[in-house]
Formats: C-alpha cells, sequence, structure tokens
C-alpha cells in the first residue's frame, strides 16, 4: 500500500492497542502553510485524536478532532490553532460508507498516521471498534508467547550451527 515515496510524519501505535481495526481509508487533509511546515518538520500528535462525519452542503463532510500539530517555529501572526479540527477529503462514496458504519454501537474514526504522499499531506483514519480490558491483556499475553517462542527457535538454531 505505501511506496518509497512516502515519509511518515506520526502513527498512532496507541490505537491499534487500544481498537480492533476494521477497515482504513486513505484522505487528505486540508491544512495552512504553517500545518504544512510543522508538519514537514516532523511534528505532529495523534494519541487523543478522531474523526466525525458532520452534515455539511450536499451531504457529509469528515473533519479530523483533537491532532495536535504544534506552532510553526518561525510563524508570525500567521500561525495556526494547534488542536483546530481539519477537514479531510474523501470522495462522497466512502463518506457515506464511512457514516452508514459509524452507525454501529462503538465504532468510532481513529487517525493511524500522517505521512506525505507525492508531495501531499495525508491521514490513514480506521474504522475502530474499542477493545475490552481482557482483549488488551490477551493480546499483550499472545504477543509475549509469540515473542518467546521466536526467541528459544532462535536460539536452538545457534546452538545447531554453532
Amino acid at each position: 500500500m505505501r511506496s518509497e515515496q512516502e515519509q511518515v510524519v506520526a502513527r498512532n501505535r496507541k490505537a491499534r492497542h487500544d481498537y480492533e481495526i476494521e477497515e482504513t481509508w486513505e484522505a487528505g487533509l486540508v491544512l495552512t502553510g504553517t500545518e504544512v511546515k510543522a508538519l514537514r518538520a516532523g511534528r505532529c500528535s495523534l494519541t487523543d485524536g478522531f474523526a466525525d462525519v458532520e452534515a455539511g452542503p450536499g451531504g457529509g463532510e469528515v473533519w479530523l478532532h483533537q491532532v495536535h500539530i504544534p506552532e510553526y517555529a518561525q510563524g508570525t501572526w500567521t500561525n495556526h490553532a494547534v488542536r483546530r479540527k481539519r477537514k479531510l477529503l474523501l470522495n462522497r462514496r466512502e463518506i457515506s460508507r464511512i457514516e452508514r458504519r459509524l452507525e454501529a454501537k462503538g465504532t468510532t474514526l481513529v487517525p493511524l498516521s500522517v505521512y506525505f504522499s507525492g508531495g501531499r499531506a495525508k491521514v490513514e483514519i480506521a474504522l475502530a471498534r474499542g477493545k475490552r480490558d481482557y482483549d488488551k491483556r490477551r493480546a499483550l499475553a499472545e504477543r509475549e508467547a509469540s515473542r518467546e517462542i521466536e526467541r528459544e527457535f532462535s536460539h536452538r538454531m545457534k546452538r545447531r550451527t554453532g
């Protein structure tokens, strides 16, 4: 899905821990000049971010909320608000599909990563369902068990060759 010319600015690793990811979409971001410069400097935080569909002219629009893009250091009075809501660019079919899927109880839209693709800022958003605490513990235990198996396997292979 991702090519070599994409430069990842930020990833939301906590989202994959807290949510089950059901479906993902790539969306363009409507940004101001100082926001783009701050992103190019590699500054962004997605931890509290979420997206939702709001009614707009001609249909729904998807907006990204609570994503922290700090002020650009060399910016002047034209600097942007740090946690303003930002419009996402998706086509009508994708928006209507997202809107239908969000009607289910317990689902939300979370940003997974912000990156530049072909010089344009993009965000990967995901339809996610919240995990319960016991699901998180089970996933952590499974990951730890697979690491232990891999570690043991590599030790056995080293003993055979060495």
